[in-house]
Formats: C-alpha cells, structure tokens, sequence
C-alpha cells in the first residue's frame, strides 16, 4: 500500500492540473481504502451536471471521413477482473477489429487505473480476449476524433452525450440499468440516457422493443452465443443427482434469496440432491442443505461446474445472461425465470421456464428429476439450438449497423 501511494504522489502535479485539489484528496482516499466522514455527492455526481462539449474537429473529419479503416471509440467503466459485461465489449471489439474497423477503448472516472501502461498490463491478464491491436487509455482526455464513438454503461453516455468528435453515437446496451437501483436518483441519471439520442445496439430483442418503444431510441439488437473452446459436454464422473445455483447476493436482480428458498424446497423433498454454488463468496451465509460453494471462478470452473449438473437454476429480473446458453453448450439444463427478457433467446423447448415462485421452482425441478427422460429431450434441443449460434455472425449484424449509421450521419455534417 505504501508503495502504491508514493506512486500516486509522484503523479501529483499533474493531477493537480488536470482534476484541482480535490481530484489529489480523492485519489489519495481511494488509495489509501478511507472513506471520508462526509459524503460528497456534488463530486460523485458532477459528471452529470457537465455540459461542456468536446467540438468536431473539422480538419480531422474532412481528413478522414472517407478512410476505409472506420476509427470506433469505446468509452467504458473500470473493469474488474472477470467481468462479464467488459468481456462481452471486448468480444465484439476484438471481432470487429477483424472486420476492417480500429478501436480506441477509454476508460471513464477509472479509479484504480493511472497510466496507460498499467491499464494494458492488467487487460492483457484479465481480458485475453480483446485483441492486442486495440488502443487502450486510462482517461477519456485522450479520446481523439472517430467515426463512431460508443457509450457502454449509463454513466457513460453522459461522456458521449457531450462528445461531437464523432460522426455516429451509440449506446452499447446490455441490460436496462435503471433496474439496477431503488426508484430513486440513480434510476433517473440511469433511464435519462436513453433520452440523449444515441442509436442503440442492444443485447437481444426484449432491450431493443423496450428502448424503441418507451424512449424513441433507434436500436437494432445482437443475440448470444457461447465460447466454444471453454463450453462443451465432457463425460460425467458420476450420476449424482446435483444443481448448479448461479448465486450473486450482491447482485439483486439475479434473485438470490428467491433461488435459495426454492432449492432449500427441493432439497428438503428430495435430500439426495446436492447443490453447486459459484458467483460469490457464500461463507457469511447460512445453507442448511448438501452443498458446495466456489466462489467467483474461472470460465473453465464454471464449465465444469455446469458439466457435473443435471439442471442448473437461472434467475434474472432483467436481462437475460450468458449463463443459459452456456450451460446448454455444457450438456446441462437451464431453469431460467420466464418473460420477455429472456423469451428473445430461451424457449420451452431449449430450457426449463418457471415463474418467480419458488414453490413452483421447486416443484418443476423435482417433476424432471423424477422424469429423466423428459429432462433428456430438454438438453438434447438445448444442445442442438446453442451449435446455431455464432459470435461471428452477431459481429457481421453489428458491423452493419455501423457501416450504415456512419453514411447515414455524414449527410448531416455540413
């Protein structure tokens, strides 16, 4: 820690000029883990509040509107190691770079990030996926002129709102993040994005309707696919009956305590089940029933964790995951929470789908243990319906998209 600091303080100077004294005394908290008596919400939130726009710059477009080499820049938050979101970003990033375009990724109000430098080394360990040829920047003070520029979360497409270096905006949109809180103030600085005008690309039909439809945005959508090389059936090493819960406490709209009441249901009927746990730290919990719990875990884990399952429960208030389809390319059945933010990519006939009951989640768990059969047709059509899938044709569609909003938007600079 000691050594962290003195790094920070030799940065001083120049985060004195570019963030004023109380951008150094909010670094030196964060570094130090020390939580101010008094919170600052006018600091945490000033992003909000900037008007100020960052101008096209003229010579740049006309020097480079017609390259065939499309320039993309990627504003996104910090990322955490294993982050499935920023995976997905840099998947199609990465795919894209392969399709003739080059993309500048930036992050915004990063808080652990100080350099370029370090910001490579940590994304080269934690993201392998983003190719190498990818410009990455700590800071969007450096973002330069693009042919489209992408906002990726809600805070930042406050940043994109004001950028007009551009030719085209979009919002990346993964989930509707407004969902994410309380009915309250980051709800509102959350759904207010989808007010900005950006073209939205959105993770599947249920985001790219709902944004069409309640706020005028202009979206077209991708669908999932799954990591061939990491998900795939492997031989079981025994025929115990388990489930696999995908149970994040820290995350509300995932429904952990709907999950647990109806597993602790379905143990209780039938006792021989044992339940896999992964996604989170599960020792401050108390669980009465057989189980075993991983933690956060590498892909390959989770691979293997879906693997061992005969069923493996799903549940999501919003939009649907990665999970279901990659627990199908497993061999494994998903039990995933019926609704149109997930019906856009599972059905009855690839998955097992049950309401927000746990009473009933328990009781269609316990129908298709004492129906292998009919548990078998299930992962059968699940396993059939994920070979359909691609990443690379969801890149083609993407590619498209923004191909056709850049030729689109040059018509509108004069």
């Amino acid at each position: 820690m000691v050594a962290k600091l003195l790094r920070m303080l030799q940065k001083v100077p120049r985060i004195l000029k570019t963030e004023g004294i109380r951008g150094v005394i909010r670094r030196v908290f964060q570094k130090l883990r020390v939580v101010p008596t008094k919170a600052e919400p006018l600091v945490l939130y000033e992003f909000i509040m900037n008007r100020k726009k960052v101008p096209l710059n003229k010579k740049s477009y006309d020097e480079h509107k017609e390259d065939s080499v499309k320039i993309l820049n990627w504003v996104i938050p910090q990322m955490g190691e294993g982050s499935g979101g920023h995976t997905t970003i840099f998947r199609f990033i990465s795919n894209l770079e392969k399709r003739g375009f080059h993309s500048r990724v930036y992050l915004f109000r990063a808080v652990n990030f100080f350099d370029n430098k370090t910001l490579r080394t940590f994304v080269e360990s934690a993201f392998p996926i983003l190719d190498p040829k990818v410009e990455l920047y700590y800071d969007v003070k450096y973002m330069k002129f693009a042919h489209a520029t992408f906002a990726t979360s809600w805070d930042t497409a406050y940043h994109v709102r004001n950028f007009e270096n551009t030719i085209s905006k979009f919002y990346f949109v993964q989930d509707f993040e407004p969902y994410f809180y309380a009915h309250g103030s980051d709800f509102q600085f959350a759904e207010n994005t989808y007010k900005f005008g950006l073209r939205g690309i959105t993770a599947g039909d249920w985001l790219r309707d709902k944004l069409n439809k309640e706020y005028g945005m202009k979206t077209d959508s991708f669908h999932f696919s799954y990591q061939r090389d990491v998900y795939y059936p492997v031989k079981r090493r025994n025929r115990k009956r388990r489930v696999f819960f995908y149970a994040r406490p820290v995350t509300p709209r995932r429904d952990f305590e709907l999950g647990l009441l109806a597993l602790d249901e379905l143990c209780r009927r039938l006792p021989d089940v044992e339940v896999i746990f992964a996604g989170w730290d599960l020792r401050d919990y108390v669980i009465p029933f057989k189980h075993r719990s991983f933690g956060v875990v590498t892909m390959q884990k989770l691979a293997e964790c879906y693997n061992q399952c005969d069923m493996c429960l799903v549940i999501s208030n919003t939009n649907l995951s990665l999970v279901p389809l990659e627990v199908m390319a497993c061999g494994s059945v998903a039990v995933c929470s019926s609704g149109e933010n997930s019906s856009w990519m599972v059905n009855e006939n690839n998955a097992v789908l049950v309401d927000y009951d746990p009473i009933e989640i328990a009781n269609t768990m316990e129908y298709y243990f004492n129906n292998p059969d009919k548990m078998a047709a299930i992962r059968e059509k699940g396993l059939e319906f994920v070979k359909t899938t691609s990443w690379e044709r969801e890149a083609d569609k993407v590619k498209e998209v923004i191909l056709e909003a850049i030729e689109e938007d040059k018509g509108k600079i004069g």
